[in-house]
């Protein structure tokens, strides 16, 4: 196997990975304010506000702020009730701005939560998705 074989294979696994995201410091705010925002709705049970911070994508997935909080509450426990949320970098991932977010669930696991995020035509930032990768486990 030649070298363009392992550049090949190293673009392919490249473009694979997360790439830091070229955003601005008061577009970084912007998003941290958002998805924080939807974190103490969750915390509160405000599934109006939490809906919210969704984007309009999102919004029409589920229709209801009933149905989104649901969804929520079965498949999103970490970010629902966190013990520890705390903000790492923001990547690109799939063309988005993706906030990384390390989380601590009320189990206590750890997992990766991933907020990909659309800025609307007004300059807003909404929540386009929630995807939690559990951490990789090392190996001795």
């Amino acid at each position: 196997m030649g070298a363009r074989f392992f550049l090949l294979l190293g673009l392919i696994v490249g473009l694979a990975l997360p790439a830091a995201a070229q955003v601005s410091p008061a577009d970084q705010t912007a998003i941290r304010g958002v998805i924080e925002g939807q974190v103490e709705a969750f915390r509160r049970d405000d599934g109006e506000a939490a809906f919210g911070f969704a984007s309009p994508n999102i919004r029409s997935l589920f229709g209801t702020s009933e149905t989104f909080m649901e969804m929520v509450r079965q498949g999103y426990r970490p970010v629902y009730r966190p013990q520890v949320f705390e903000f790492r970098e923001i990547v690109t991932l799939h063309g988005m701005p993706t906030q990384k977010v390390h989380v601590v669930g009320p189990d206590g696991r750890p997992v990766t939560a991933f907020y990909p995020m659309s800025q609307q035509p007004d300059g807003s930032w909404r929540i386009e998705g929630c995807y939690l990768q559990a951490p990789e486990e090392h190996q001795a």
